[in-house]
């Protein structure tokens, strides 16, 4: 993953799951890929 993935990754789950920098800074790349993938699905399916 680019580091830009990952910055954008950060601030989106900052922002839709009240994740905290410090809370996700130390995660891999794979458990920060897994809680994107999660909340992601979970708005589209929730906005129809």
């Amino acid at each position: 993953m680019s580091r830009e993935e990952r910055k954008n990754m950060v601030q989106f789950l900052e922002l839709t799951k009240g994740f905290s920098t410090e809370d996700l800074v130390f995660m891999t790349d794979a458990d920060l890929e897994h809680l994107y993938d999660t909340a992601y699905t979970y708005m589209l399916h929730h906005a129809e």
